[in-house]
């Protein structure tokens, strides 16, 4: 959603009641979709990164129960005993397959009992509420994005599991000839950030204004084709491309090509949800940590854009296009898991921003050279642990969504964040570099 006067404008009350409530059934479909496996599949961890997925599932629910149930419709706690055990910040991944969890049909119960209640709760609020968990529906907001957040988590767990079967392989346009592999964004003042995207989190705001020199940056994301290159030459065998302390990690971990990639004589091979094939040279590099990034990079005689600067390229606007929501129709950018894979580099001209730079939204999330910190003028809303204690100089900026992120969870303003050696998220990059 853009704008709350449009929103309310168009719909009413009555309108985008219904539409949260359609939204709400549609995640939960889509969690559900992700958990139809057996029990072990489901409270096994396949990565000690990542949660088992039973965990996730009772999450979104408890997380609904806190936000919608306590925090605005005042009903009793329904299962405060758990509220621990679902607690983010409680215990770290590697330690939640130990815990007494909601099994597999429980956490289902659970979930499906929070969201009738909510359900409730949206029938009776007002939504032209001031209250800002109120206005506008903001707190279910809150929840769908979140839920959605943790379906591509979901994703990404899978994905690990290696097991056969889970691909989902949708129709995605054809690539086209990249034509001028860059692009030049002129020096000059633009708007970052927000302050009319009705469910904006906190650390998109406030917009402010600030000054870019000119620059220059890719058209579209670092193919697969040209990160092969990079492996071929040595890349990641030669410390002259790395910092040091990504070279550290690399030599350390064993790192020599993206997670997932295998060569077998002239062929680059990947495990795409327990499938083998051949690494596709025409679509976006996916897998890739940041020192990755970063390292191919200085390879090319490039740099990774800045999180101002690829917001900049994106024109100013809701999305590159403009400001209509991307749906589910295709036209604009490849989200909401239409195929559990990145399209072919330059599939989506009509997605282009005014400067012509593509596929800016979805596909991949591209990692750029900005630490997670907050804008000025910052302030912490509704709760510290989304973003402000992630604030610093441990975590890098991704922007502009996947191929796996659903298209209420990303928009040119949109901020995600990671450790510089997580390889295991849908991501991506894209090169810039200084005017000469």
């Amino acid at each position: 959603m853009t704008d709350l006067d449009t929103v309310l404008g168009n719909a009413g009350p009555t309108g985008l009641k219904e539409r949260i409530a359609a939204e709400l059934e549609a995640v939960r479909e889509r969690s559900l979709a992700y958990t139809d496996t057996d029990d072990e599949m489901l409270v096994r961890q396949h990565s000690p990164l990542m949660s088992p997925l039973v965990w996730d599932l009772a999450h979104v629910g408890n997380y609904e129960e806190l936000w919608v149930l306590r925090e605005v419709g005042g009903i009793e706690p329904l299962r405060p005993e758990i509220d621990h055990l679902y607690d983010a910040f409680k215990y770290p991944r590697k330690d939640r397959p130990s815990l007494p969890l909601l099994g597999p049909a429980e956490a289902r119960k659970y979930i499906s009992g929070v969201r009738g209640r909510v359900l409730d709760v949206l029938d009776l609020v007002d939504l032209t509420d001031p209250a800002p968990l109120r206005s506008g529906g903001y707190v279910f907001g809150l929840v769908l994005q979140h839920e959605h957040q943790h379906d591509e988590t979901m994703l990404a767990t899978l994905q690990l599991s290696r097991r056969p079967g889970l691909v989902r392989d949708g129709e995605l346009p054809p690539g086209r000839p990249a034509g001028e592999p860059e692009v030049h964004i002129p020096a000059g003042v633009f708007t970052m950030g927000t302050d009319t995207v009705a469910w904006a989190y906190d650390n998109e705001r406030p917009a402010h204004r600030i000054y870019l020199p000119g620059y220059w940056i890719d058209r579209h994301p670092v193919s697969n084709g040209a990160y092969m290159e990079f492996v071929e030459a040595g890349g990641y065998r030669d410390p002259r491309w790395w910092l040091p302390q990504g070279w550290e990690w690399a030599e350390r971990a064993g790192v020599e090509a993206p997670l997932f990639w295998a060569r077998d004589g002239d062929t680059w091979w990947r495990i795409r949800f327990g499938r083998e094939e051949p690494v596709p040279p025409d679509e976006p590099v996916q897998h890739v940590s940041w020192y990755e990034a970063d390292a191919y990079a200085r390879w090319a005689g490039k740099r990774l854009p800045t999180e101002a600067e690829w917001e900049k390229a994106c024109g100013g606007r809701g999305y590159p296009w403009g400001e209509a929501d991307p749906g589910h129709l295709g036209r604009w950018a490849n989200l909401g898991h239409r195929a559990a894979r990145p399209a072919p580099v330059g599939a989506f001209p009509d997605g282009a921003s005014p400067y012509g730079v593509e596929q800016l939204i979805g596909d991949v999330w591209e990692w750029t050279d900005s630490w997670f910190q907050p804008y000025p003028g910052y302030r912490c809303f509704p709760y510290e642990e989304y973003s402000k204690v992630f604030f610093g100089e441990t975590y890098r900026v991704l922007r502009g969504g996947s191929w796996a992120t659903h298209p209420s969870a990303v928009r040119t303003t949109f901020r995600n964040w990671d450790y510089p050696i997580r390889r295991q998220i849908f991501a991506g990059f894209r090169c810039a570099r200084s005017e000469d």
